[in-house]
């Protein structure tokens, strides 16, 4: 899939573990690693911007497009 989800950077930089940010965000931890894996097949703009305010980023550093062909898109 094109598009690439750097949750993990985020929590990195944030010192932050998957269960502090699911607890904060209001979703469960399976579902955070869903999205976290890049298995999502959609995410909500609530979940989206509770990410961001949470963690306190844009919601260009969580997600970011990678052409699958390796070539700009």
């Amino acid at each position: 899939m094109p598009i690439v989800v750097d949750i993990d950077v985020m929590l990195a930089r944030r010192k932050m573990s998957v269960g502090e940010l699911a607890d904060r965000v209001g979703i469960t931890p399976a579902n955070l690693a869903v999205l976290k894996n890049g298995r999502a097949k959609a995410v909500r703009f609530t979940t989206l911007a509770a990410l961001c305010d949470v963690l306190e980023c844009q919601p260009g550093e969580l997600l970011r497009f990678e052409a699958e062909d390796g070539g700009h898109p």
